[in-house]
């Protein structure tokens, strides 16, 4: 039975358009990979399926009574709350059960005979469907899940508007687990979760009972939890059931296919039209000329995708710095209360080093620390001579309404537009990507204009966190590449061992170093 199905969807951005004509169904207990290059519209799908977005033509039908789960790339939370509160929320609809139990009864006071008896039955049906869902175990299944994604490393007690924005996912993701709706729709859940948490929610998902559509570029996590992958490129949305591998396959054959196709054609529209050229003057072959025309004419014309541009990242070395780059003493790092031991750190020149360990343990607190973004609670940083810096952030604020050429144009005013345009080519991105707002391009997108900005200023020290979030494999490829051609030192905050394995000499686990 279809849970979802899109007919005819067609939409776009201005002039640029993201599906043409498609069409998609889910059936039940299928487990979707949404797969695609940055930017192909895997997001917008998402948002077009839970009406976030409307399409500009075709409809979109959920079965009746289907509860839909969802978590984006840019879930917020409602300040406020704890930690415990938002998760219980996802048990709402059992206490507000509860609830009417207790109303219930207090109704029973005033109640007669006859009216007593219907209230009874009530109370029974009603308590026979908090216990069919473990109500009175809610407490037990909301650690079992916190504990697992990690989300007790902070505390449930926690007010969401002190999390991190990877805390804050995985609190959502817990929630929306805890919800246990009968499709989920995942957009990069890993990308804030450390290997311990994604090992467990691989797990979970591969038992996962209903169905479920997963967006990820995180390739050796969506090769074990689908089993069937819908290819967003070129405007379309085409369905392959089996693994990642036989995608990989059939598609290759499909394209080789077309190929040919288009090269047998090609030849035959040039044969074709020599004999038109040839022959349409001379009275004799005239009508055999204007057959072979009309056949020209009503040809229908097989088209090869345009190629898409491939990022070339590269990173301009400044001038050499002294031996020491970061030197901590006695350091400890966080907000209210320290999060970390006493940190002796020594970061030298032309290393290369990834930070590792529990998402929201502060990773990037400890980046902002040594950056002089945030104050240590106590010790310091000693910083050497002759530094330059250039840091990506792991966050940037939502809402910007610059065009990447803007972005790029502003923070290198020396640059004529067509330098602008091709410095932003070079990181993979058309000219329509370079003229939309930054708000509407996808997390990829964004995360290629960001790259553009640090590529084009010298840098002899790179401080990186989590530099992979979004990107598809063809840019972390390329980006692990540009890396290790650097010739400065690097210090990254990264949660995929096949990316940073090969590229750093030294891997600092945070896990060891906390308070």
């Amino acid at each position: 039975m279809s849970i979802l199905t899109v007919k005819n969807l067609t939409h776009g951005f201005g002039d640029r358009a993201i599906f043409e004509d498609v069409s998609f169904r889910l059936l039940r207990g299928e487990h979707i990979g949404l797969f695609g290059a940055n930017g192909e519209g895997k997001s917008t799908f998402m948002q077009i399926i839970t009406g976030q977005r409307q399409p500009d033509e075709g409809s979109i039908e959920w079965a009746k009574y289907v509860k839909v789960g969802y978590l984006d790339q840019h879930a917020v939370l409602e300040p406020g709350m704890t930690v415990r509160q938002v998760l219980q929320k996802a048990f709402e609809d059992l206490f507000d059960i509860e609830q009417k139990i207790n109303q219930i009864y207090l109704d029973m006071a005033q109640a007669d005979e006859n009216e007593m008896t219907q209230l009874l039955e009530e109370v029974g049906e009603l308590q026979d469907i908090l216990e069919a869902h473990d109500f009175y175990i809610i407490d037990s299944k909301i650690d079992e899940v916190a504990r697992a994604l990690g989300v007790n490393d902070y505390g449930l007690d926690s007010q969401v508007t002190d999390l991190s924005g990877g805390q804050r996912t995985k609190v959502l993701l817990a929630k929306l687990l805890l919800e246990k709706p009968d499709i989920l729709l995942l957009d990069e859940p890993t990308n804030h979760l450390d290997v311990e948490h994604i090992e467990w929610l691989k797990r979970y998902l591969q038992n996962y009972e209903n169905a479920f559509i997963l967006i990820s570029h995180d390739i050796p996590f969506l090769k074990e939890v689908i089993n069937i992958i819908y290819h967003v490129d070129n405007l379309q949305l085409t369905r392959y059931v089996g693994s990642y591998e036989q995608f990989q396959e059939v598609y290759a054959m499909k394209q080789a296919q077309l190929e040919a196709a288009y090269e047998r054609q090609q030849k035959e529209i040039a044969d074709l039209k020599d004999f038109v050229n040839r022959n349409k003057a001379r009275v004799a072959t005239r009508n055999m000329a204007m057959s072979r025309q009309k056949k020209l004419d009503k040809m229908d014309l097989i088209e090869l995708k345009g190629e898409k541009p491939k990022p070339k990242f590269d990173f301009i070395s400044a001038r050499t710095p002294g031996r020491y780059i970061f030197q901590t003493h006695d350091l400890q790092i966080g907000y209210q209360k320290p999060l970390t031991q006493p940190l002796n750190l020594t970061f030298e020149r032309n290393q290369k080093i990834a930070i590792v360990g529990a998402n929201g343990i502060g990773k990037t607190t400890l980046l902002k620390s040594l950056l002089g973004i945030i104050n240590p609670i106590h010790g310091s940083v000693e910083q050497g001579d002759y530094l330059e810096i250039g840091y990506f952030e792991q966050e940037v604020p939502a809402g910007n309404r610059q065009t990447p050429l803007e972005a790029v144009w502003q923070a290198f005013p020396s640059l004529n537009q067509a330098e602008v345009r091709a410095a932003l080519a070079h990181c993979g991105l058309t000219a329509k990507h370079i003229d939309s707002q930054i708000q509407v391009l996808s997390g990829g997108e964004q995360a290629k204009v960001r790259l553009c900005l640090l590529m084009n200023r010298p840098a002899n020290v790179l401080i990186l966190d989590e530099p992979t979030n979004h990107l598809d494999i063809e840019a972390k490829e390329e980006l692990k590449r540009a890396l290790q051609d650097f010739k400065g030192s690097i210090l990254m905050v990264c949660h995929e061992p096949d990316f940073y394995q090969g590229l750093v000499d030294d891997i600092w686990d945070f896990n060891g170093l906390l308070a």
